[in-house]
């Protein structure tokens, strides 16, 4: 995996300069940390690429691979993000691709630090080797999530295309790097994906986090269904006996995380909840697509060819200023009308609103 060196060129004729760009001052970060002056926005969600080399069986990239639309999202138009970013707490560069094959990721990443946002990703860990983590360790990202949905090469099968024993080694090459260069500043972590046909695979997860020095695990469902079949592998609200099954698992991998010292987030679908919230936040959230369109969610965005009927855009960076986007009336009623129980059709079926 070939990336740019972090050397930034002067503006115009497409280079990559940071010097257009005005940074957070002293006294707004001071006003921001002491003053208790919150941005209105948590996470801006950025898809900056969906070309990716794994080849999951619930991910739509496999399942509807003739409909797929591998691009990049350029420099210029993440550049118009600007003034969003200076709304935004966090920056987080990942959708539906990896996004360290981007060439310009580590620029994207210093325009979102000038910008004041702490800045994420969540990697396949394919490619990883020392250069590629010392750029890393460099760049001031403050959290590196690494997908598995096993914990084992067995129960992480579904992860075709990436093998488990490759996503092991990618952590361990970070962390070393990481504890050589004392870059405390950042804590890796394991994105997991609890499929219901191996669920058992996450009561050794608290191990495996150990063992490889990880800070933290945030554990997932598969709330995407691009296929009817993998319904088998989600967890409905109606699914009682196999929620029950979940919750007992991931009570006990959360006692044994916590008494290691590590952070354990999970959550799953309550069939008491109101569905009148949504684990993704909207109301202080949003996702960037790679063509630029701005959506509540990466499940509302999806890049296919054709009619899909989940797809929710209110406006594209390329040719409207995304704060306005991010303000405008129909999105604000969208935020509101989840709120009074009254879901766009694009959310009506998705368990994101019942998780706690």
């Amino acid at each position: 995996m070939a990336h740019k060196p972090l050397t930034i060129t002067s503006p115009g004729r497409g280079d990559k300069s940071l010097d257009a760009f005005r940074p957070t001052g002293f006294w707004e970060t001071l006003k921001e940390l002491l003053g208790g002056a919150r941005r209105p926005i948590d996470c801006l969600q950025v898809e900056i690429t969906t070309r990716c080399a794994g080849r999951c069986r619930y991910c739509p990239h496999t399942l509807l691979a003739k409909r797929w639309r591998s691009a990049d999202l350029d420099w210029e138009p993440f550049t118009r993000l600007w003034p969003l970013l200076r709304k935004t707490t966090r920056v987080h560069l990942q959708g539906w691709g990896e996004p360290l094959l981007h060439p310009d990721f580590f620029q994207m990443t210093a325009l979102a630090r000038k910008a004041g946002c702490a800045v994420s990703t969540t990697t396949c860990g394919s490619g990883m080797n020392a250069d590629l983590a010392e750029h890393l360790v460099a760049s001031g990202i403050d959290i590196i999530g690494f997908s598995l949905a096993g914990t084992d090469a067995a129960s992480n099968a579904a992860r075709a295309g990436v093998a488990f024993e490759t996503v092991c080694a990618a952590i361990e090459a970070l962390q070393r790097v990481r504890r050589e260069r004392q870059g405390v500043h950042l804590e890796i972590h394991i994105a997991y994906l609890m499929l219901a046909s191996s669920m058992a695979a996450v009561a050794e997860l608290p191990a495996l986090m150990q063992r490889l020095g990880v800070h933290a695990a945030v554990v997932s469902t598969l709330d995407y269904l691009p296929a009817p079949h993998l319904a088998a592998d989600g967890f409905a609200c109606h699914e009682t006996e196999k929620l029950a099954r979940a919750r007992n698992l991931l009570q006990t991998a959360a006692a044994e995380a916590h008494s290691l010292g590590i952070a354990f987030h999970y959550a799953l679908p309550d069939p008491t909840a109101p569905g009148t919230r949504c684990r993704e936040n909207p109301e202080r959230t949003l996702f960037v697509g790679v063509d630029g369109g701005m959506s509540p969610c990466t499940r509302t965005q999806v890049p296919l060819t054709g009619d899909d009927p989940l797809r929710r855009v209110f406006g594209n960076l390329h040719d409207q200023e995304p704060l306005e986007v991010w303000e405008s009336p129909a999105w604000r009623d969208f935020r509101q009308a989840l709120a009074e129980g009254r879901p766009d059709p694009c959310c009506r079926a998705c368990t994101k609103r019942f998780e706690t």
